[in-house]
C-alpha cells in the first residue's frame, strides 16, 4: 500500500481543509520544530523544545529561552 502523505507530510491530518498554502506552511514550521539542533553550550546536536520558547538539551541538561519554532534566534543590527 502506497503512502499517502508524500507531498504533504505531517500536515496530511489536516485533509483537504485549510488550503494548500497554509497546510504547507504548518508543515515547514512543524518540520523545523521537530528537527534536533546544535546546543549552543556543549555544541552536541541534542536539543528539542520542552515548551513554548524553552528549548533545553538533552546532553547536557542546558535550558535557554529562544523562539517558540525554532531554538536560532534572529538578532537584528539596529542602524544609527
Amino acid at each position: 500500500m502506497a503512502r499517502r502523505t508524500k507531498k504533504v507530510g505531517s500536515s496530511g491530518r489536516f485533509g483537504t481543509r485549510y488550503g494548500v498554502t497554509v497546510r504547507y506552511r504548518e508543515r515547514g514550521i512543524h518540520d523545523m520544530l521537530k528537527t534536533r539542533s546544535a546546543c549552543p553550550r556543549c555544541q552536541h546536536t541534542s536539543v528539542s523544545r520542552k515548551k513554548s520558547g524553552i528549548w533545553v538539551c538533552s546532553r547536557c541538561s542546558y535550558t535557554f529561552a529562544a523562539g517558540a519554532y525554532n531554538p536560532q534566534v534572529r538578532i537584528f543590527a539596529q542602524e544609527e
